[in-house]
């Protein structure tokens, strides 16, 4: 386990080696997370979705194979419970001057490399509290095409896979520049996006790029996904790597509208 800190302050741990079943979609994760004071805005196998581990990067489709956990959505059919999980594995680390850096594969079911990943994490302070830089690059050998249940039939906006955090327990809002709630922003491709729960904390989400769109939820459970393929899939392929660069603010305060977006734009 690898620690990131601000000041001294230990922030988040990084777990390389998941000790996960397999239909959990073993891959590294962060967990725990917390503000500067101590409050902890991420969770790690919960009942409701035991798959689901801190902050990580997954997908439910990739090539066919399940590398997010849990039941696969099958086209007219629904949830199901396939043979079909792969894991993403880490394979070594990279030299970095600050936070963490490492190279990954993400292999299917029989361990056949679909893509390889590089990732670099980092943490800095900033005005109002923190703030995580999570960078990841995708590339594959031949043409790889990443969906998500959406994609593949589910209706309601069901289009997660990418970067996901799921936050702490508790009763969560989220909100965006122009729109509140679960309902207005799932979906949307704001610049940023809020979360704010008890602690108090507010957590800041930025970095959507290409056609990527925030899944959010808080109702049945408090997470957020800068989610790669919500409308149609993204399909990687030598010429074309997938490369995103994340940012979360992480907050001791219940910020705003007006703070969170003093705090995100440029002076």
């Amino acid at each position: 386990m690898t620690t990131l800190t601000v000041d001294g302050v230990a922030v988040a741990s990084y777990v390389a080696h998941p000790d996960v079943a397999p239909t959990d979609g073993p891959r590294p994760y962060l967990h725990p997370v917390r503000t500067l004071a101590g409050t902890p805005v991420t969770d790690v196998t919960p009942a409701d979705h035991t798959w689901h581990l801190g902050v990580s990067v997954a997908m439910q489709d990739v090539a066919g194979a399940n590398l997010w956990g849990g039941r696969t959505y099958v086209r007219d059919r629904g949830y199901t419970w396939l043979d079909d999980h792969g894991a993403i594995v880490h394979t070594g680390w990279l030299p970095t001057d600050d936070g963490i850096a490492e190279r990954l594969e993400w292999r299917d079911k029989g361990g056949a490399v679909l893509l390889r990943e590089e990732r670099h994490l980092s943490a800095v302070a900033a005005p109002l509290g923190w703030e995580l830089s999570f960078g990841f690059t995708l590339s594959a050998d031949r043409p790889v095409a990443l969906g998500s249940p959406a994609t593949n039939g589910r209706p309601d906006g069901a289009g997660y896979g990418g970067f996901f955090w799921r936050a702490a327990p508790g009763e969560t809002h989220t909100f965006t520049a122009d729109a509140d709630g679960e309902e207005a922003v799932n979906g949307s491709a704001a610049p940023w996006l809020a979360l704010t729960g008890p602690g108090p904390y507010t957590l800041v989400f930025r970095g959507l790029a290409g056609d990527d769109r925030w899944f959010v939820r808080t109702g049945i459970y408090p997470g957020v996904c800068a989610a790669l393929a919500f409308d149609h899939p993204l399909t990687v392929t030598p010429a074309a790597p997938v490369v995103r660069q994340l940012s979360v603010l992480v907050s001791d305060r219940l910020l705003s509208r007006a703070e969170v977006a003093d705090a995100v734009l440029p002076r």
